[in-house]
């Protein structure tokens, strides 16, 4: 598959800008086109099957899978402090879900972190044992 396209939908109209569905569907002939409503956490995909879109179901989790890519993409809520929002997310096959970049730093971070405290605990039962980690 050659190329998709996500659309956030405008909160100030909460509505689908039709000249743009006319034009991925008729002109450039997206074949995957995701429509999603950051507000209330939307998610709607829509396949390109015999020159029009054709609205999908979800699986029983809420997710879609997309074929081309070998992932379900669905909605993801996250409440930090006095934050909530609504966010896309892939998850791969076995139903796993794929972290962000900052979410792979932390836990880098978190993995060194445990790296360290290791060695300082083994370097301490060396010295108690009367051994030199140096």
């Amino acid at each position: 598959m050659g190329v998709w396209i996500i659309d956030e939908i405008d909160p100030a109209s909460d509505r689908l800008n039709q000249t743009k569905w006319y034009f991925y569907e008729q002109i450039l002939r997206i074949p995957v086109y995701v429509i999603f409503h950051p507000q209330i956490g939307v998610l709607e995909v829509y396949l390109l099957e015999q020159s029009k879109y054709q609205q999908q179901s979800p699986d029983e989790t809420g997710s879609f899978w997309i074929e081309a890519l070998g992932l379900f993409l669905g909605v993801w809520m996250k409440r930090e402090a006095e934050l909530e929002g609504y966010w896309l997310r892939w998850w791969n096959k076995s139903g796993n879900l794929l972290p962000w970049g900052s979410e792979l730093v932390e836990q880098e971070r978190q993995r060194a972190q445990q790296a360290e405290q290791k060695a300082a605990k083994l370097a301490q039962r060396l010295r108690e044992m009367g051994i030199n980690p140096e």
